[in-house]
């Protein structure tokens, strides 16, 4: 989507500049993925539109690949609009009726899954009916290469009127899950990372992400826990996607529980300190370092708004 924030200080009811950007969940992983290195492909519509346009050429900037996006001649790109400040950034979404939201079962005839993972979201499920037929038939075709990844990314203003049980439905149905313990707790009823396998028996891996306090991951009988790493943040909203992306990546790459762990949250530090939904890479060398430090030395790291590290 067509991402706003203030281009000045003050109330926001109050300015009158905004900054044009870009920003949508799918397209946050894919962009994050391919700072990491990795192939990587976004399908999706937008409209026939100078907002589609600059969503298109601003993810394949990235290094995405977008042959797959849809122009939509009838309806609009997405957009919002989002209020940042360090503490949680409301977001004003515009998507009713939008291209993203005309997406059906018929595009997955366009889909090569001849990949490795196949990442989507509960907002696309809840954008209309249409789209929730997409997913489902997503989930429902054969993983002969590829793991599904489902991020909850719980937005309760585009469930205000539909069935949220299908979430869960999802969720169970995936190989891999990623939630914020808030998110679960509004929607399955528990933030606790065991109640959470509880409901989802089915994944082989299941994250559980505790905001600035960490993340859990659960696989067979084993849990593990991760703490975060000391950030100075900017704002917060695309971080769960940086996240997802880190560790999605260091998952292919057969990493262990903690370097995985550590990996989504070097990657979500990334977002934390931009207003943009995506941000710079960190070094190299500051990601290696970290990478293998030691319990101690991790704990003791801060990434502060410039970049250093104290």
């Amino acid at each position: 989507m067509a991402l706003f924030v203030p281009g000045e200080p003050g109330p926001v009811d109050q300015v009158r500049t905004w900054i044009r950007t870009v920003g949508g969940a799918e397209s946050n992983v894919a962009c994050n993925l391919a700072m990491l290195g990795l192939r990587a492909k976004w399908v999706s519509a937008v409209g026939a539109d100078a907002f589609g346009k600059a969503v298109v050429a601003a993810v394949g900037l990235h290094g995405v690949d977008v042959s797959g996006v849809v122009i939509d001649p009838v309806r609009p790109t997405g957009l919002y609009v989002k209020e940042s400040n360090a503490g949680g950034s409301p977001v004003r979404y515009y998507r009713r009726g939008s291209a993203a939201s005309g997406m059906g079962p018929s595009l997955l005839e366009k889909l090569d899954l001849n990949v490795r993972v196949v990442h989507l979201t509960g907002i696309t499920a809840a954008l209309s009916d249409s789209c929730l037929e997409l997913m489902r038939a997503l989930f429902a075709a054969p993983r002969n290469t590829f793991r599904l990844s489902f991020d909850l990314n719980w937005r309760p203003k585009l469930w205000a009127d539909r069935d949220t049980s299908v979430l869960r439905e999802l969720a169970n149905a995936a190989d891999i899950v990623l939630a914020g313990d808030d998110e679960a707790l509004e929607v399955w009823g528990t933030s606790d990372p065991a109640e959470i396998r509880r409901i989802l028996p089915a994944p082989a891996t299941i994250v559980v992400k505790h905001g600035p306090r960490g993340a859990t991951l659960l696989e067979g009988d084993t849990s593990v826990f991760q703490p975060a790493l000391r950030v100075d943040v900017v704002e917060p909203v695309g971080a769960g996607d940086a996240f997802a992306a880190g560790f999605l990546a260091a998952t292919l790459d057969r990493e262990s529980p903690v370097r995985r762990l550590r990996s989504g949250h070097l990657q979500a530090a990334t977002t934390l300190r931009t207003h943009d939904d995506v941000g710079t890479p960190l070094p190299p060398e500051l990601v290696t370092s970290l990478l293998e430090a030691d319990a101690d030395e991790w704990a003791a790291a801060h990434l502060t708004e410039q970049g250093v590290l104290a």
